[in-house]
């Protein structure tokens, strides 16, 4: 999970060069609350409704408010972190899960182009290295 924050800030920051700092920040911390509650697959999520999304919105303002961000991410933002998570998941899918490209683009759509310093970030990596590079890039980004 750290490495696909990692290259969801990563595609913002390259397909929205101007986006300032803390608009960074936000984008790396878009799946926070999976870190308290888990990462639970999108048809759970779906099953139990609304009450998750409440729950999992709340836990992403109090992580906001504890790093000094507002406690809603903007309408405008939350699309662009969309976008990238979709863009992410099309790339992990082909790179790294073995989906062939016809069936990520059935499922995530079409990516657009990236550079080459975002694509080098889809390579396995231990949950230690991965771990300590989003700590670096939070500190980063916090500061």
């Amino acid at each position: 999970m750290a490495q696909h924050s990692l290259l969801v800030e990563a595609i913002n920051a390259a397909l929205e060069p101007d986006m300032d700092g803390r608009s960074r920040l936000m984008a790396l911390l878009h799946d926070a609350p999976e870190y308290v509650v888990g990462d639970i697959i999108s048809p759970f999520k779906a099953a139990v409704g609304a009450s998750y999304k409440s729950v999992e919105l709340r836990l992403l303002a109090a992580i906001h408010l504890r790093f000094g961000l507002p406690p809603e991410t903007p309408a405008a933002l939350q699309r662009k972190i969309k976008r990238a998570d979709r863009i992410a998941a099309f790339l992990e899918a082909t790179t790294l899960a073995g989906f062939s490209r016809t069936e990520a683009l059935r499922f995530f759509g079409r990516p657009e182009p990236l550079p080459r310093e975002v694509l080098a970030l889809l390579r396995p990596v231990s949950a230690m290295e991965a771990e300590a590079a989003l700590k670096a890039r939070f500190f980063e980004l916090a500061d």
